[in-house]
């Protein structure tokens, strides 16, 4: 259960998520050239990278999802409205956006790097 994009959480949230990507892609990555490394002949283009990538791109969408919801909650809700409201969801907006870069920039060298060196 997600709580409302003007939680407090969010501001730990994105950063968690990304810290608990950036353990299982390394570890996944050990894990996979010690069971089965793909032949070095292959390059870049393995099942490891392959599903490396898929990674990525799914935590890279998990957080710019939830940095669209933040975004989205930014607006004053009418009389309830404190500036409270306001800062947290475009606080943690911001912080999954840079959880969201930095899971692109630790991801995205697979495209051209072979796994298993």
């Amino acid at each position: 259960m997600i709580p409302a994009p003007a939680h407090a959480s969010h501001l730990v949230l994105g950063l968690v998520v990304w810290s608990l990507y950036f353990v299982a892609i390394y570890g996944g990555l050990s894990v996979g050239c010690a069971v089965s490394p793909p032949p070095a002949s292959a390059g870049a283009l393995t099942w490891l990278n392959g599903a490396l990538l898929l990674l990525t791109l799914l935590v890279t969408a998990l957080l710019l999802v939830q940095a669209r919801r933040c975004l989205g909650a930014i607006r004053p809700s009418g009389e309830t409205d404190t500036g409270l409201t306001r800062f947290l969801p475009a606080v943690s907006a911001a912080l999954y956006l840079a959880s969201a870069v930095a899971t692109l920039a630790i991801g995205l060298p697979v495209i051209m790097l072979p796994p298993c060196m």
